[in-house]
């Protein structure tokens, strides 16, 4: 397993994130990132690598260019409304829902805020930018690397990435490095690629970017949007959209779903990626699924992810792993480790 680590993930450092009506501290921080690095050094499980910049122009394959231009002077923005606002992380207060316009650009900062994001809970910091521009120059090394022969890649970056769109951001994410990751591929030669997300939220940003599309299957295992984040997308009807049709796959299970239930869905969801036969595989690896997770309802162990790298490898594809969600920090090297290595054994 070849790792590249965005070694500047700990730039973005959110001090708080508003949480069921209360500012809480954030649940993404850079312990998660800490905890996964040290676990796969106590294992040594493959090389720990530093990636290659890409170029802006990689970005705008997947995120709008006016969006892309909005996050990287966000911070400089965001101080210059006032001074004062150093000492502050930027959350948006407005959103421009139902019948309001989105089509033009604000030029008060606030109201971009809102433009730009879905949800109250990601804040951006001083080092958003450069934390999640260097997160997506892990993934799409990560898939260049399988373009070069590896069989295995993991991107360990963060902030995560699965539920930024082309043009927004929320969930703790700002730049989508699975797509990222997936398009690179296509623009390198591959003709199909497939995504699985298995993070216990749905990777809304994800589905949306690829939904109109036949190129990449994106499957996705999750809790039931009617109950859990990000509530708007991720129904089971939600199949794809004109030449897409068929290509979007979403598997959501109930509050409380059991161990079981979830191993049955990842069953189906590999059947339906060997029915597609891509050329690669895109892993977003969130592994919230864990029983103890705070943000979360369902009840995997630690032992199991094991059985989620195995069953991943019997696909026989070229994979790149990207991380993604995972918040019982103690347990989260672990947990991730253990796909890693289920993967790397079973191959």
């Amino acid at each position: 397993m070849l790792t590249f680590y965005n070694e500047l993930h700990s730039q973005h450092r959110g001090r708080h994130e508003f949480f069921r009506g209360e500012l809480v501290p954030c649940f993404e921080k850079p312990e998660r990132v800490d905890q996964v690095l040290a676990e796969l050094g106590r294992r040594g499980l493959g090389q720990i690598v530093t990636p290659h910049s890409v170029p802006p122009m990689t970005l705008e394959r997947v995120h709008t260019p006016r969006y892309l231009a909005f996050l990287r002077n966000a911070w400089t923005d965001w101080v210059a409304l006032d001074p004062a606002n150093a000492g502050k992380d930027a959350f948006p207060a407005v959103w421009p829902v139902r019948t309001l316009r989105s089509d033009i650009e604000p030029d008060n900062f606030c109201a971009k805020l809102g433009l730009y994001s879905m949800d109250s809970g990601t804040p951006i910091t001083s080092g958003t930018w450069i934390a999640a521009k260097s997160g997506a120059d892990c993934a799409v090394n990560a898939a260049h690397a399988l373009r070069l022969g590896e069989r295995g890649t993991f991107a360990l970056t963060r902030p995560p990435g699965h539920h930024a769109g082309a043009d927004f951001y929320g969930g703790y994410c700002f730049l989508n490095n699975a797509a990222l990751a997936a398009q690179h591929m296509l623009d390198d030669g591959a003709r199909k690629v497939a995504i699985l997300d298995i993070d216990y939220h749905h990777g809304n940003g994800t589905q949306s970017i690829f939904y109109d599309r036949n190129d990449v299957l994106f499957v996705s295992i999750h809790a039931d949007p009617r109950s859990e984040y990000p509530f708007y997308l991720g129904h089971a009807d939600e199949t794809g959209h004109g030449a897409g049709l068929g290509f979007n796959v979403n598997l959501p299970l109930p509050h409380g779903a059991s161990t079981q239930a979830w191993f049955a869905a990842l069953e189906t969801a590999c059947l339906r990626l060997q029915m597609f036969q891509p050329e690669a595989l895109v892993v977003s690896l969130g592994v919230d699924t864990f029983a103890g997770d705070p943000l979360s309802h369902f009840g995997l162990q630690s032992a199991d992810y094991l059985r989620v790298g195995e069953r991943i490898a019997y696909l026989g594809l070229p994979t790149a792993f990207i991380f993604e969600g995972g918040y019982a920090v103690k347990e989260l090297g672990v947990n991730v480790v253990n796909v890693l290595e289920g993967f790397d054994t079973a191959l």
